[in-house]
């Protein structure tokens, strides 16, 4: 027996997704609301546990999250009752045995929001990166096309890492917008950690014409991390759905 879940939060005020000694984790928020319902156990006989799709970091959000436990599902009412109100479960279904969230996942959506502007937001400052800069609009769709396909993605992710794997196949890169608020969508197979914030970083530079397209394409090869440029901020980043077959 095994229950899908479906979730969105917003990623302020969390460490992110994953167990940490002393701090606040949605992983950690989630659990509690389950075993206050379930029991201590999954139906396995192990300790009630969650595999999710997509492990967000401090700050980033999440529209379609998935996670999945062994157990019965449980209402999404009632599971919202014992949650703060940045964490919400918007649908929990029976899967199929075996299903696991972060195994069997194809592909993970994700959406970085720019406000491109010279005037701070009061409204969205909590969910788009700020950004005062010069903008070509055609500089960014070019960076975008580029990235479609499968590419060696070093560059942006950080020397150390626990990946030993660096070839994404994305299958959909795209900004969106033509006015202050500008998205930035991108479908792949895989990511590695950092990596949109690296890129949406390393593009900017090219649209305010700090960095030329043929540097940003070569970048794609599996140039150091110190080659490409920087990390856009956590909170402008939004998990937004998941795919499964």
């Amino acid at each position: 027996m095994v229950t899908k879940l479906t979730l969105e939060y917003d990623g302020s005020r969390f460490a992110g997704w994953g167990r940490q000694p002393g701090l606040r984790t949605v992983q950690e928020e989630l659990e509690r609301a389950l075993r206050t319902v379930l029991g201590e156990s999954g139906v396995d006989g192990r300790p009630l546990k969650l595999s999710v799709a997509g492990r967000t970091d401090r700050g980033v959000h999440a529209w379609g999250q998935v996670a999945s436990y062994c157990h019965e599902a449980v209402d999404p009412l009632r599971l919202n009752g014992l949650l703060d109100d940045d964490l919400a479960v918007l649908a929990a279904e029976p899967a199929p045995d075996g299903f696991d969230a972060r195994r069997d996942a194809v592909s993970r959506t994700y959406c970085y929001r720019v406000l491109a502007r010279r005037a701070r937001s009061v409204f969205v400052r909590a969910t788009s990166f700020w950004w005062t800069g010069a903008v070509d609009r055609h500089a960014l769709d070019e960076c975008a096309r580029a990235l479609v396909g499968k590419h060696d993605f070093s560059a942006f992710t950080p020397s150390e890492t626990e990946h030993t794997w660096f070839r994404c196949d994305v299958a959909r890169a795209e900004w969106v917008g033509d006015g202050e608020l500008l998205e930035f969508w991108i479908e792949a197979d895989m990511f590695l950690r950092h990596m949109n914030r690296a890129l949406v970083g390393t593009m900017l530079e090219v649209a305010a014409g700090r960095r030329a397209l043929a540097e940003f394409r070569a970048l794609l090869d599996g140039r150091p991390r110190a080659h490409a440029g920087a990390t856009a901020p956590a909170h402008g980043l939004a998990l937004a759905s998941v795919a499964y077959p």
